[in-house]
């Protein structure tokens, strides 16, 4: 090869290298301009440079996409008619270059959830493709499907689905079992952070403002989910009632009966819409013990005793039940429902340690926080040494129902009443300046708690 030829391969090289060069520095000044006007949230004027990056650099950074995404919300916020589908469309399509290029930094449960959310906001697709989106989301990634407005749209299709003949009953209960357990689940993390930090409060420490965020946000994300449960539980509706139930199981069953995780879920769902009184509930109950003696069985081998009258076996059965579930928010519903028959037979402390074993598995369990608030008013009179601190239990009481509020939105009302109404009997702001002395009232019998005494 001559001098002359080597000399225009090392040229073209050394310019090519200079070109590319030149194109990431480019890259990396217009990305620059980009992210400053967006960081600010000068979308208008951010937008010309950050598109141009997108086009002609995708790789460049991952905040292309981030800061893309933010700046199409906005224009999407405020667009109308056919300009929003527009700005849905072209969100999508933000969603899958992302997909493309960070696929590492990419979640498939938000984006395949999103673009579900989008589709179904603007009735793009069919009922179907809308589903297959979220379907696909939950189903491989549901960890990172978190949002209670998408929890409850993928729900509501797969119910309209079914209405039209498209997917079967079986379908949605899996589902709503499924997804239920999710929102428990995050119902509990959240309510887990509340109770803490409120606890922390009430002890007269000083929130950080990073834990009054989480405090404040964790209430809002439980008032969501709570509204999302209530929504799904009404979308289910009467698909979830004794009267197609028990057809629809008995049609089944002589098919199904060496099915455990069939039995599991009829059995489940029976016990829930409290079809417990038709034969065929018994039917559920014997076959599940037969093919597998469990924790669910054991817990409806309960119910049926106690329908009976035969408490002492209920219990045990319970107590069996709650020591073989794995599962903490039906282990939960397992305590509780000890608690229950404790509290009907007056036992007070018992029942209060079984309903705190139902907390411990499932912080959101508001009703426990009430129950224990209801047999600490009730015990003012027995507990209290002196006038001053039989009205001051109901000091306690007011503390639980306001607990009961915080962890279970759906129970607020209730138990904002209860807490206003137990406040109402506590001492007054006199008889507080009466008693200067005393800062705290320790309350005895099976109680055996300390009440602060509210400052003036």
């Amino acid at each position: 090869m001559n001098t002359k030829i080597i000399f225009t391969i090392a040229a073209g090289l050394v310019l090519g290298a200079t070109n590319v060069s030149a194109q990431a520095s480019d890259c990396a000044t217009t990305a620059s301009i980009a992210y400053e006007h967006a960081k600010v949230k000068n979308y208008d004027a951010a937008e010309e440079p950050l598109w141009k990056v997108r086009k002609e650099c995708p790789t460049h950074s991952l905040a292309t996409f981030q800061f893309g995404k933010k700046l199409l919300e906005h224009k999407y916020k405020k667009a109308t008619g056919a300009a929003k589908i527009a700005l849905a469309n072209e969100m999508i399509g933000l969603w899958k270059e992302r997909l493309q290029y960070f696929p590492a930094k990419t979640k498939v449960g938000d984006m395949h959830s999103d673009i579900g959310q989008l589709m179904y906001d603007n009735k793009m697709g069919t009922a179907e493709s809308q589903f297959a989106e979220f379907h696909k989301a939950y189903t491989e990634d549901k960890g990172n499907f978190k949002r209670p407005k998408k929890l409850y749209t993928y729900f509501s299709l797969l119910v309209d689905l079914q209405a039209s003949g498209k997917k079967g009953v079986q379908d949605v209960f899996d589902l709503y079992d499924d997804i239920t357990e999710k929102i428990e689940d995050e119902e509990s993390k959240k309510a887990n952070t509340i109770d803490a930090l409120t606890e922390k409060e009430e002890s007269g420490a000083t929130l950080s403002s990073k834990e009054k965020r989480k405090l404040k946000n964790s209430g809002i994300n439980l008032i969501a989910f709570s509204k999302v449960k209530g929504g799904i539980n009404q979308k289910l509706g009467e698909l979830a009632d004794c009267k197609n139930l028990i057809p629809l199981y008995n049609g089944q069953f002589e098919g199904k009966k060496t099915d455990i995780n069939w039995l599991k879920g009829a059995a489940s769902r029976m016990s829930a819409k409290d079809c417990t009184s038709d034969p065929l509930f018994f039917k559920l109950v014997e076959a599940l013990h037969k093919a597998e003696p469990s924790a669910k069985s054991a817990y409806y081998l309960g119910l049926l005793a106690l329908k009976d009258n035969k408490t002492t076996k209920a219990l045990e059965y319970f107590n069996q039940s709650a020591k073989l579930e794995t599962k903490a928010s039906d282990k939960a519903k397992v305590y509780f429902k000890i608690g229950e028959v404790m509290k009907k037979q007056g036992s007070f402390g018992k029942a209060r340690s079984y309903y705190k074993k139902a907390l411990a598995n499932k912080p959101s369990f508001g009703s426990a926080y009430l129950r224990i608030a209801t047999m600490v008013s009730k015990s003012a009179n027995n507990c209290g040494a002196d006038v001053f601190s039989k009205r001051a239990v109901y000091w306690l009481a007011a503390k639980y129902a306001r607990k009961a509020a915080s962890v279970d939105p759906s129970l607020k009302k209730t138990a904002a009443a209860a807490a206003a109404n137990y406040n109402a009997k506590a001492p007054s702001k006199t008889d507080i300046f009466n008693n200067p002395g005393i800062t705290s009232v320790k309350i005895g019998c099976w109680i055996g708690e300390t009440v602060k005494v509210p400052k003036l």
